[in-house]
C-alpha cells in the first residue's frame, strides 16, 4: 500500500480509490491519506454510479481497523452489486480489480503512520467513542438485517455445490 501511495505503480494504476470501511469517528481518529470514507452500504453503492475510462486501471482497496469484518463484508458487497449490475455482459465489470488491505488500518498504521492523516490511530473500541459506537453499530445493523448470511449462503451454494469433494 505504501508503494502505491508513493507513486511506484503510477505507470499501470492510473486511478486508485482507498475504502475505509470504519465509523466516522475511527476515520477521523487517522486514516491513509487521500481515503474516502464509506461504511454503509448506500455509500459504497454511489462507487458503482461513477464512470471508468476504458483502458484505464481503476482500483479499489476496502480496509477497515483489520479488514476482518467490515472492509470484507463492504467489498463482498461491492462485488456482488457489480456482478448484478453486469450481469448481462459477464465477465465484465465496473471494477475488475478490488483488493482488500491485508491487516487493516491499525497494522498499516504501525508500519506507516507518516502516510496518515492525521498520524494518529483511533480504535473503534476506543473510551472516549462508546457513545458513537452504540449509534453506528444500531445504524450497521439496519442496513444489513441481516440478510447477508442468507444470500452468502444462496452464493455459495450455486458457486460449489454439494456433492463436489476437493
Amino acid at each position: 500500500m505504501a508503494e502505491v501511495l508513493n507513486g511506484v505503480y503510477s505507470d499501470r494504476l492510473h486511478n486508485v480509490t482507498i475504502v475505509d470501511c470504519r465509523y466516522p469517528y475511527e476515520f477521523e481518529g487517522g486514516h491513509i491519506r487521500g481515503a474516502v470514507n464509506m461504511y454503509t452500504r448506500d455509500a459504497v453503492n454511489s462507487l458503482l454510479e461513477t464512470q471508468t475510462t476504458a483502458g484505464k486501471h481503476h482500483v479499489l482497496i476496502f480496509h477497515c481497523e483489520f479488514s476482518s469484518e467490515r472492509g470484507p463484508r463492504m467489498y463482498r458487497h461491492l462485488r456482488s452489486q457489480d456482478r448484478a449490475l453486469n450481469q448481462d455482459h459477464y465477465p465484465k465489470l465496473n471494477f475488475p480489480e478490488v483488493y482488500l488491505l491485508h491487516g487493516g488500518y491499525k497494522a498499516f498504521y504501525e508500519s506507516h503512520g507518516d502516510l496518515c492523516d492525521p498520524d494518529s490511530y483511533t480504535p473503534m473500541l476506543h473510551l472516549d467513542h462508546c457513545a458513537d459506537l452504540r449509534h453506528f453499530r444500531v445504524k450497521s445493523k439496519t442496513w444489513t438485517a441481516g440478510s447477508e448470511k442468507v444470500s452468502s449462503r444462496r452464493h455459495r451454494s450455486r458457486i460449489f455445490p454439494s456433492g463436489l469433494d476437493f
